[in-house]
């Protein structure tokens, strides 16, 4: 199972389970995915705004805004201005590939390039942290970590242990979090829990 959680303006959660093949394969491109993404993490932006964080054009977001649109993964919402309408992710979290049983024909297949691109994207926010964490401020240099850890257990146990962690980080999503620090910035928590795929 694959769950994206991110941080936006304090709002009441609501998780969307991805099923639908058409679904995972509108989503499924890499402009897409850095949008929505965006969106999540730092809430409500017009086009120009995505486009100068994920580095393309206006047009092009904008094009690619109203298809994540279409199939219902943000909004338009009124601005205060009443000139440019910003985008909004339409849910505080995603999940998706969660078993035979729950997917739509051909949404297996779809959920997997979709979980291979956003497990790309992932790699390469960390290397880019990595490159910029000498530029940070000391207590965000000490705070940010780098953690691989080889644990031996069993299935149940691994699924509680994600379980606790979830239940940990859930209460600082910003999307749902309220009255955080005024000094509070956005932050990427990865976690990754898989069996060894060489383990015999």
């Amino acid at each position: 199972m694959r769950n994206m959680s991110f941080a936006s303006a304090p709002r009441e959660e609501r998780r969307r389970a991805l099923t639908d093949p058409r679904e995972l394969r509108a989503l499924a491109h890499p402009l897409r995915l850095a949008l929505l993404d965006h969106l999540m993490a730092f809430g409500e932006q017009t086009a120009a705004g995505c486009a100068r964080a994920v580095g393309s054009t206006t047009s092009n977001c904008s094009y690619h805004l109203r298809a994540l649109g279409r199939a219902g993964f943000v909004e338009r919402v009124d601005s205060a201005d009443g000139r440019e309408r910003p985008w909004r992710a339409t849910a505080t979290g995603l999940s998706y590939g969660q078993g035979e049983a729950d997917l739509a024909p051909g949404a297996a297949e779809a959920a997997l390039a979709l979980d291979e691109m956003a497990l790309a994207r992932a790699e390469e926010l960390t290397r880019e942290a990595r490159r910029r964490n000498d530029r940070l401020r000391p207590e965000w240099r000490s705070a940010e970590a780098y953690h691989d850890f080889g644990l031996r257990l069993t299935a149940s146990e691994l699924a509680e242990l994600t379980g606790r962690i979830d239940d940990l980080v859930r209460p600082y999503i910003a999307m749902t979090r309220r009255d955080p620090p005024d000094d509070a910035e956005v932050a990427l928590l990865r976690l990754l829990a898989f069996r060894y795929p060489e383990a015999p």
